[in-house]
């Protein structure tokens, strides 16, 4: 018979997890594995909320298994390290974003690309190389292999650096990866939530010019004025983007709904760049004779490799780049989910783990 969430492992803990597709998370006991030799454990003091964690929690990708217990963007403090761990000693800040395991021998991982390991793991939703379930961050303590942790600078505030593990490396890392961070290049922003609102403030940290594009003509003066955007472009507004037409080197498209790419390929200009790091549902329609006239391309991208993680992080800490948040006791999650589905949100809810999870 297989042993409950909570004989699993040895280290008791606690978090909250929803049970089946209503998506209602509630509290939920359950066990971690004792620190191995190369395991990082720590204390989670704040764990972001993703809009994936919804898409997850209501199983509308199609792969949860429950309990599901969400949470991929986690910070918190060490308490003890195993005896070959080199990066990392107890009091150190430390974070997880959404991986805790690949195979490290494909090329994808020799590359330092764990994010597309055919055996990746991720932080929750998925099976540990021993057979268990993985459980996110909306708990009290994880137990990470030392490989798959994030040093958090000093100067960063942990609640405001929380989502970086995920808003801010899938972000960072098209716009890097594409040729889209040099200053003086032109870049769209599809979408002005969680994972928008991080690509702005790291392309504005890069130097380059940055459009908003958004169906909301009330985000304009929180895109320009306190985000830092140069220009704003409402996409149901047809004279606007007319006017735009062939004047950017890539876009960064961070909607997860249903869209038209028409229209953002015409705003392209020739071998310019769209890249998808939104996951809508169902497939979106794509135009190709625009691609063809002008050798544009429509790529897609998943959050970063570790490497490249721990880079975006330092380079958020010299930039003072951190996500704009609404921090949230534990018993408001269900509030902040349906608050999630309406995009009521800015930017990014945080759940303050540390002070309001209590112990059933």
């Amino acid at each position: 018979m297989a042993k409950s969430p909570e004989q699993q492992h040895p280290v008791q803990a606690f978090g909250w997890a929803a049970r089946d597709t209503s998506g209602v998370l509630s509290p939920f006991k359950f066990s971690r594995r004792a620190t191995g030799d190369k395991d990082v454990t720590f204390k989670v003091l704040y764990c972001g909320i993703c809009h994936s964690d919804l898409h997850q929690i209501k199983n509308e990708w199609g792969f949860t298994n429950y309990p599901c217990l969400p949470g991929h963007e986690i910070v918190g403090v060490v308490t003890e390290v195993g005896n070959e761990v080199k990066k990392f000693k107890a009091g150190d800040r430390v974070g997880v974003g959404c991986l805790v395991g690949s195979c490290h021998n494909c090329e994808d991982c020799s590359n330092n690309l764990e994010n597309y390991c055919p055996k990746l793991i991720f932080t929750y939703c998925s099976t540990y190389i021993d057979g268990t379930p993985t459980y996110g961050g909306y708990s009290d303590l994880m137990v990470v292999d030392e490989h798959f942790a994030i040093a958090i600078p000093e100067n960063l505030p942990l609640d405001g650096c929380a989502p970086l593990l995920c808003a801010g490396i899938t972000t960072y890392s098209p716009l890097r990866h594409f040729g889209l961070d040099k200053p003086g290049m032109h870049v769209g922003v599809v979408g002005l939530g969680g994972l928008g609102h991080a690509a702005v403030k790291f392309a504005k940290a890069f130097g380059v010019k940055v459009t908003v594009i958004s169906t909301s003509p009330g985000k304009k003066q929180e895109a320009t004025e306190r985000l830092g955007a140069d220009s704003f472009l409402v996409s149901r507004d047809h004279a606007q983007m007319q006017a735009a037409m062939g004047t950017m080197d890539g876009i960064i498209d961070t909607v997860s709904a249903q869209h038209p790419l028409l229209p953002l390929i015409g705003l392209l200009k020739s071998h310019g760049k769209l890249v998808m790091v939104g996951a809508p549902e169902k497939p979106l329609e794509l135009p190709v004779f625009p691609l063809l006239m002008g050798r544009k391309i429509v790529a897609g991208s998943c959050i970063g490799g570790i490497k490249e993680t721990q880079e975006m992080m330092d380079f958020a800490a010299k930039h003072n780049i951190t996500a704009d948040i609404e921090l949230i006791p534990m018993d408001y999650v269900n509030t902040a989910m349906e608050r999630l589905v309406k995009a009521d949100v800015r930017y990014r809810f945080v759940i303050d783990i540390g002070n309001t999870l209590k112990a059933a």
